[in-house]
């Protein structure tokens, strides 16, 4: 009996609910710590960025008209998607970082973990950041969070799996619409997280995940026009800085590269930061000679 061959994974983008290839049809060679040869990720082009945005922005009212307890829904079903591919992930985050099994398995862990932390927010996030403000008159002064819009997010470069999730999920978390570049040395948690938002109950277009060069696909989101924010995070110091000029033409809301152990507890700061607040003033009116009012 003559020995089986192995069926190599094809991976592809993840945009609007479908998975293309690069409109370029360029790939690039992704290899594990030791120069092992993995996969083959698609290169995205500046055109599969703006199929992204339009994606994410056509996706937009949808995610951000739903209850925040239905959002919270849909981000706990994929935390059970990843724990039913745990496996699976585990071995990709091994090769991608590095990593002994037991160490790649509790990044895993971790990583899911975060996403039932996410999924806990969705509606509890309004009641922190929002709520009635005391005033000097006879008016109801109310505060409320909105999403902010499409949001690009630099994935970290080194923490392929986890620092993802704990950039992603605040995003999509608050209402946003996300597009999302994968590391560029390690894209391979990144797209197969993209089969689990498609066969969870994530919206096509809410979550979109490019792989390819940083740069190259960082530029055009941070100069377009309809992208409202975007998060640094896996931009090195010169890069994020010319994002920042670019992000700086329609005054898109702008996450700066920061130090962090993804693996604390986060806090709310990536979830507020893509909010913009809304307040509302109304008259309380009178009852009565006292002058007493409601």
């Amino acid at each position: 009996m003559s020995d089986r061959l192995s069926v190599f994974k094809t991976y592809k983008l993840y945009v609007g609910g479908k998975f293309p290839r690069s409109e370029s049809g360029r790939v690039y060679e992704v290899t594990d710590s030791k120069g092992n040869w993995l996969a083959n990720a698609p290169q995205s082009s500046r055109k599969d960025a703006r199929d992204a945005v339009v994606a994410a922005r056509k996706a937009f009212g949808g995610w951000s008209g739903a209850t925040a307890y239905n959002r919270g829904q849909v981000l706990y079903r994929v935390a059970e998607m990843l724990e039913g591919r745990r496996e699976q992930f585990v071995r990709e985050v091994a090769d991608a970082e590095g990593l002994s099994k037991s160490k790649a398995a509790a990044v895993v862990d971790a990583t899911i973990d975060r996403w039932v932390w996410y999924a806990g927010w969705t509606d509890k996030i309004a009641q922190v950041t929002g709520g009635a403000n005391p005033v000097a008159g006879p008016f109801f002064n109310l505060s409320s969070p909105e999403p902010t819009g499409v949001v690009a997010v630099l994935a970290p470069q080194e923490s392929s799996f986890l620092g993802l999730v704990s950039v992603l999920a605040p995003v999509i978390a608050t209402g946003n619409t996300a597009v999302v570049i994968a590391s560029e040395k390690s894209p391979l948690p990144a797209l197969s997280l993209g089969e689990v938002l498609a066969t969870s109950d994530v919206p096509g277009g809410v979550v979109n995940v490019l792989s390819g060069r940083t740069s190259e696909i960082a530029a055009p989101l941070a100069a377009h026009q309809d992208v409202n924010a975007i998060d640094l995070a896996g931009a090195d110091e010169v890069l994020a800085k010319e994002l920042e000029i670019a992000a700086a033409d329609n005054l898109k809301r702008v996450l700066r590269p920061q130090a962090v152990d993804y693996f604390e507890t986060p806090g709310t700061d990536r979830m507020t930061a893509f909010l913009e607040t809304k307040t509302v003033w109304h008259p309380t009116g009178s009852l009565g000679a006292s002058g007493s009012s409601y």
